[in-house]
């Protein structure tokens, strides 16, 4: 996507980064010279992650709730500052309103709005004049998807907080942007919704997309460094990439 070396020296962190969109992104910046830190939990992600990284990427078992200064901490160590702070750790609810849990709630506004807040306010003071935020919303914040109420509140937060960290943080020349994606097939609704459900779904969002498509990882990845490095006068934004699902 990038030539080799276009981002040499740039110090990267991405929550969420073992897989996805986060893996994409940090493929695709490592391949162009930057160092990259990822995290992730789960133990066959974190492996393959390992394998796909190496050499320039770091891979850290991490919980995006309660790790937060663990993760700020290794950072430190390993870069002096960060560049790039990507907030792409998340979870997926499938259920309706009837069927949701004050548990399954909680779970999913604490992986989803609660962490991105916190590691942001952790991670300020490794961010100099001139880094950036993104943060990775979805379609869903302003669609009305039957049984995705918990999970589409989380992400209307998060577009929300671009927002207001945006303008917080323009003097201190920080810009934060946001990344909207449609549907990505990258296996999260499987692990949050019984498997006939999550395919019937799918099927769903794919037959009723403008592009009769899902996204690949390494669109949405494109995008996000797009507004990391290129969009120098873009702050506040939220960039769709979505088949025109949102617009069409």
């Amino acid at each position: 996507m990038d030539s080799v070396g276009r981002y040499d020296g740039k110090r990267v962190v991405i929550t969420g980064g073992t897989s996805g969109i986060g893996l994409a992104t940090a493929k695709a910046l490592t391949a162009a010279g930057a160092r990259v830190l990822v995290t992730g939990r789960t133990p066959a992600s974190l492996a393959a992650a390992e394998t796909e990284l190496r050499p320039a990427g770091i891979v850290l078992a991490n919980d995006a709730v309660t790790d937060i200064e663990t993760l700020a901490e290794r950072a430190a160590a390993e870069f002096g500052s960060v560049d790039l702070l990507v907030l792409n750790a998340g979870i997926s609810l499938g259920a309706s309103v009837a069927d949701t849990s004050e548990a399954a709630y909680d779970e999913v506004f604490a992986v989803n709005a609660k962490a991105p807040f916190f590691t942001l306010q952790r991670f300020l003071p490794l961010m100099p004049p001139g880094s950036a935020v993104v943060l990775t919303t979805s379609v869903s914040n302003r669609k009305g998807i039957a049984s995705t109420s918990v999970y589409s509140a989380t992400k209307a937060a998060l577009r929300s907080m671009t927002r207001t960290f945006a303008r917080e943080l323009i003097d201190r020349g920080i810009r934060v942007n946001a990344v909207s994606p449609g549907p990505v097939d990258t296996g999260i609704l499987e692990r949050s919704m019984p498997a006939e459900a999550a395919r019937e779904f799918l099927s769903q969002i794919k037959a009723d997309n403008p592009m009769h498509r899902f996204a690949e990882p390494s669109e949405v990845a494109k995008a996000i460094i797009f507004l990391a490095f290129e969009a120098t006068y873009t702050t506040g934004a939220e960039l769709p990439v979505d088949g025109g699902a949102s617009q069409l």
